[in-house]
């Protein structure tokens, strides 16, 4: 039995120390060298080449680095009979929120305005919001979600949160299904994506829903860059419906240098790094699935390949 590491990030050699080093005995093999396939049972993956999952007879884990899966299931070539899992990581979480906090703090004290101003020599003080002053809507209730609407709340926000199934959250206002989304973005002043990335949520922030928020909305995207319909939300900033986006992830990363987010004004980029998993901490979950394969037992963090996360 081994483990096959694949991913494109240049972070193999980091992964395979990682597991090396909490089990010597353990056989793990970069995709990149020679190995025996018919003696992985686990692949470790993180955005891998398409069609690099074929191959291996005996495989019985697709394991991905993150907490993330989307892009398995946009991979034709990958099995569809051998079990998915994902990563729960407390650090991704923490770092999640921490990053979301951050950007609304920035927005609501007109940081990135004044950064604009000082690259063009402009002093213009402007007037700025409080914490008391605006709701935050959390689209995606998961995990990551969770966490963050319930360090917003402790912060002193108003909060408030939408998912597909009912939620129930101290402290947060829930919504839930199709026949409540309206009620939850008519009353957000700042809208914080985190829903996982499925064919139902693909494009979903869109002309219809932008116009659905309060006139001066902000959009902060933190889950996948397939959730945005780019050319929409260009369109209703330059409309001036919505009053700017902080955005972590794209279509396509690195994002073209052609793309006209680089340019636009009320558009502030992050380069996908709001979350990243911890190697330490996620390791002891990878070695314990990898036991738990041994002996045959329930995987931890396995995906529901219907609903896609």
């Amino acid at each position: 039995m081994a483990i096959v590491i694949i991913r494109q990030d240049k972070k193999i050699d980091l992964w395979k120390n990682a597991l090396l080093r909490a089990n010597p005995e353990l056989k793990v093999y970069s995709y990149l060298e020679e190995h025996p396939k018919e003696d992985i049972v686990m692949a470790l993956i993180w955005k891998h080449p398409e069609g690099s999952l074929s191959g291996y007879p005996n495989l019985k884990c697709i394991a991905s680095a993150g907490a993330g899966v989307d892009y398995i299931f946009e991979d034709a070539t990958a099995p569809k009979h051998v079990p998915i899992t994902r990563v729960v990581d407390p650090y991704l979480a923490s770092d999640m929120s921490e990053h979301v906090l951050a950007v609304i703090l920035a927005h609501l004290k007109n940081l990135n305005t004044y950064k604009l101003q000082q690259v063009n020599n402009i002093w213009k003080p402007r007037d700025y919001k409080r914490i008391k002053d605006v709701t935050v809507g959390m689209l995606g209730l998961g995990e990551l979600g969770a966490l963050t609407a319930l360090d917003l709340v402790r912060t002193g926000f108003e909060v408030q949160g939408w998912s597909r199934s009912k939620k129930n959250i101290g402290g947060v206002n829930t919504f839930a299904g199709t026949n409540e989304l309206s009620g939850f973005l008519n009353t957000t002043d700042i809208l914080v994506c985190l829903l996982p990335l499925t064919p139902e949520t693909k494009g979903f922030i869109n002309t219809e829903l932008l116009a659905q928020l309060p006139k001066d909305a902000y959009v902060i995207n933190v889950a996948r860059g397939g959730h945005v319909v780019d050319a929409d939300l260009l369109e209703q900033l330059d409309k001036e419906q919505i009053s700017g986006a902080c955005l972590d992830v794209y279509h396509q990363e690195p994002l073209a240098t052609s793309h006209p987010f680089w340019q636009h004004k009320k558009v502030h980029m992050t380069p996908h790094y709001a979350s990243v998993s911890d190697t330490n901490s996620v390791i002891p979950q990878i070695l314990e699935n990898y036991q738990n394969l041994r002996e045959g037992y329930k995987l931890l963090n396995e995906v529901d390949r219907k609903k896609g996360y």
